[in-house]
């Protein structure tokens, strides 16, 4: 009996061991077969990905700085001597140009002087005159021997002397007649006039330091002023020697662009911020540039000719060197180590591939030689495009991009 109990008890535990068997065992998938079955091989997933080719171009390396807009001529107009100001024939903000009559003084008391310089001229003039007549006389007299030759002498010594007053009256109206000038200000040079600070009335005192009587500021051509670091000093020097080399400025927030050229490198390095200061000048006709503006600037320093350029999107970088992914012409991903020669804002100049080669740009960071690929079009029709023109953060737009296709 007791035995009988211990086999029905066996055959419990065999049971029960048998339904948890079933019930742990989980049921086969449909597609399963491709990874179970031996029969059947399994196939890499193609990954979705957007390229790009390859392009063979020239390509201009170039050099970012900030500077600021500053005038090659600023002119503070003051007076020369000490008057009143009798008319004002210019307005704020107007264009003048050299020569053209700014102010004019009140210029009585300097016309009388000139005057009078005149007439003391006229008056030695004629003394002059007689002094020679009578040196003449003493030269008939003494021919005669009627006078002695002292008396000669002393004629031509009377006409010598007048003829120093004569000059000395002659610088004196010259003179007179440069104060008379004084009293018309003119421009010195062409630009746009700031802000008049006198008006008809107004006393104005020569070699002062009060505010000048108006601010001359040359617009066109302008310059844009801006340090380069010292690292950059020889491509700057080069730059200057250069036909194709060019300046680009734009004005932040506007949207404009202007093409200039490199006019001027000074002849020293700021030892506090290890920096030379640069000027480049701009034609400046429509009057976008104004002084004192701050802009961004891009130098090209050479233009390297028939090069090949890929985003720097596509560049991988890594411990052994920077590579690229480019698409084969079986479908399938194959690495390539690429040198990175120049690289600026979103191309890069580099060597390993050949032009027209399509180079992976969103979906690399799932790609390994050999893996099949399927090239994507963007929303615009153009994945290369898109690609090229965005950048990624740490993969994972690429990654989510992918994983959608892929589903």
């Amino acid at each position: 009996m007791s035995q009988f109990k211990n086999l029905t008890i066996a055959a419990a535990v065999l049971a029960l061991a048998a339904g948890s068997y079933h019930y742990l065992k989980p049921a086969a998938k449909a597609g399963d077969d491709a990874i179970t079955s031996p029969g059947k091989a399994g196939k890499a997933r193609a990954v979705s990905v957007s390229t790009t080719p390859a392009i063979r171009r020239d390509y201009a390396v170039k050099i970012t700085a900030n500077g600021t807009v500053s005038s090659l001529n600023t002119v503070d107009v003051r007076p020369q001597i000490t008057s009143t100001i009798a008319k004002v024939h210019i307005k704020e903000g107007q264009f003048v140009h050299a020569g053209d009559v700014l102010f004019t003084l009140d210029s009585r008391n300097d016309e009388v002087n000139l005057v009078k310089a005149q007439a003391q001229l006229q008056k030695d003039l004629a003394t002059l005159a007689d002094n020679q007549r009578q040196l003449e006389r003493s030269k008939d007299l003494l021919s005669k021997k009627f006078v002695a030759q002292s008396a000669l002498d002393s004629s031509q010594t009377l006409v010598d002397a007048q003829r120093a007053v004569v000059a000395s009256d002659k610088a004196a109206v010259a003179s007179a007649r440069v104060a008379l000038s004084y009293n018309r200000i003119v421009a010195p040079s062409s630009g746009r006039t700031g802000l008049i600070n006198v008006f008809p009335g107004s006393l104005v005192q020569a070699n002062t330091t009060a505010l000048p009587l108006v601010t001359i500021t040359q617009m066109d051509p302008i310059a844009i002023t801006f340090p380069l670091p010292q690292r950059n000093l020889p491509d700057a020097l080069e730059s200057m020697q250069r036909e194709d080399s060019f300046v680009t400025a734009s004005l932040p927030d506007s949207g404009l662009k202007f093409k200039g050229k490199l006019k001027f490198v000074d002849n020293a390095v700021d030892v506090a911020s290890g920096t030379v200061k640069v000027k480049a000048v701009f034609d400046n006709k429509e009057m976008k540039l104004w002084p004192g503006a701050y802009a961004d600037l891009e130098l090209s320093v050479q233009t390297l000719k028939n090069v090949v350029v890929v985003p720097q999107d596509a560049i991988i970088a890594g411990v052994r060197g920077s590579s690229v992914y480019v698409v084969t012409a079986d479908g399938t991903a194959q690495q390539k180590p690429v040198t990175v020669t120049h690289s600026f804002g979103l191309d890069a100049v580099v060597t390993g591939i050949e032009a027209g080669e399509n180079v992976v740009l969103d979906g690399k960071q799932n790609l390994r030689s050999g893996v099949p690929v399927k090239v994507r079009n963007d929303s615009d029709g153009s994945g290369a495009k898109t690609g090229a023109g965005k950048k990624t953060s740490g993969g994972k737009a690429d990654h989510a991009a992918s994983a959608a296709s892929a589903s």
